[in-house]
């Protein structure tokens, strides 16, 4: 087997190795929105969050809850001397059952309960949030793996396309049309091309064992593989438009707001816990009346209202109200923060665009040309072999640099998604 030979038997292996796991055993490619389902259904954080998420509602049912009554027991009428004689101390003891209740006035429960729902809204509106977060690192990790699939698919392209270049100079070598130092230059600029396949191949999985890992999988990394789009959009929307939707979809800031109506009812709360609640109380006695002595069965009734000498809710009165103005204060910088993170990331992506439309338009075909124009030149001898690989490495960097746009663009474009609230890119 001939040299070359050999190395076309090594590329076939390792593009073997490479590709067949994922095109002969692998289940069907993911696109975007199973990702995202089957991260909503499996991801531990959320589902963790979702919990939360009930707590609350069941610390609404404690907040609502009324005061349990109390029931008591009297005993009087001890015997303590000796009747004729004999020692009877139980005999003119008369019991007399007790019932108490606390009536709770100014609203207080119905308060309590629109505090405890204020609070579950504001649980369910920071789990929103808790998921934006979330799916902007699965988003990034989702382009991360399609990154590395363009970076493996153009380095088995390079790798290609060398291996034809040197089987067409080997010929020419044998020919004696160039030198065996030439062709062993150009034969070891092969390397290059082989590094970058390994390197894009251990990528490829390291990216893959993320994406995973966001979604508590333990599928074998053979047997997982993703589909999209690895591309851009040209066109891209006003700020003002960006800024508009996330004003309406942020749920931080919607966490804000309700932190402000919260601390409204906190206050409302604290006023009406200020006010007194009297104490209800009936008894029964088994014991003549002093007014009929012939009266063995009495009822009386008693009221029980404490009074207001001192407010003792002065202080919880001036903290909630002092808390409505820091929830206000947080509730502008919320907006603050909204409105430069679509600002930034508007800024990112369509930067990105500028020069992915360059490249687009000219810089790739440019390069494509360049090389092949200096690779006939070199065949024919007009120019050098140094300058036939300097066209080549250039051509090699500005593809790079292409692919490594696209992922920059759909990294920002996750980050304006997250700044929105919501998918707009």
């Amino acid at each position: 087997m001939s040299r070359f030979q050999f190395t076309k038997a090594s590329v076939l292996a390792m593009l073997a190795a490479a590709l067949f796991p994922a095109s002969l055993f692998s289940q069907t490619a993911l696109t975007w929105e199973q990702v995202r389902s089957i991260f909503e259904s499996k991801n531990p954080m959320l589902k963790s969050a979702q919990i939360t998420i009930d707590e609350s509602r069941a610390a609404e049912i404690t907040a609502y809850l009324r005061p349990n009554p109390d029931i008591g027991v009297t005993a009087d009428g001890f015997q303590l001397t000796k009747n004729l004689g004999i020692w009877r101390p139980l005999s003119g003891v008369y019991e007399s059952p007790s019932f108490s209740y606390l009536h709770e006035r100014a609203n207080k429960r119905e308060l309590r309960l629109a505090n405890a729902k204020k609070a579950t809204e504001i649980a369910a509106t920071s789990y929103l949030d808790q998921e934006r977060g979330l799916l902007f690192t699965l988003r990034t990790a989702f382009a991360g793996v399609l990154q590395a699939k363009a970076f493996l698919e153009n380095a088995i392209l390079n790798l290609n396309y060398w291996d034809h270049e040197l089987a067409i100079d080997r010929k020419r070598m044998d020919a004696g049309d160039i030198a065996t130092i030439d062709y062993q230059r150009l034969h070891q600029q092969r390397v290059q091309f082989e590094t970058d396949f390994e390197t894009a191949t251990v990528n490829l999985r390291t990216a893959k064992i993320e994406l995973l890992m966001l979604l508590n999988d333990r599928t074998p990394i053979e047997q997982f593989d993703v589909t999209g789009p690895y591309d851009f959009a040209e066109l891209l929307k006003p700020l003002e438009d960006f800024r508009n939707t996330a004003l309406d979809t942020r749920p931080d800031l919607r966490v804000a707001m309700q932190n402000v109506d919260l601390a409204k009812l906190a206050y409302q709360l604290a006023v009406s816990n200020g006010s007194t609640d009297p104490t209800f109380g009936v008894w029964y006695s088994h014991n003549p009346s002093f007014a009929n002595p012939f009266a063995n069965n009495t009822l009386g009734a008693n009221i029980n209202i404490p009074l207001r000498i001192f407010d003792r809710n002065q202080g919880e009165k001036a903290r909630t109200q002092l808390d409505i103005s820091r929830n206000q204060r947080i509730y502008d910088a919320a907006k603050a923060q909204l409105f430069n993170d679509v600002d930034s990331a508007y800024v990112t992506v369509q930067s990105t665009i500028h020069l992915l439309k360059s490249y687009k338009a000219s810089y790739l075909d440019e390069a494509a040309q360049i090389r092949d124009r200096m690779r006939f030149s070199y065949e024919n001898g007009g120019n050098s072999l140094l300058d036939y690989l300097d066209a080549e490495k250039a051509y090699r960097d500005t593809r790079l640099a292409y692919l490594n746009l696209i992922g920059s663009y759909l990294a920002a474009a996750a980050q304006m998604n997250q700044a929105v609230g919501r998918e707009v890119l």
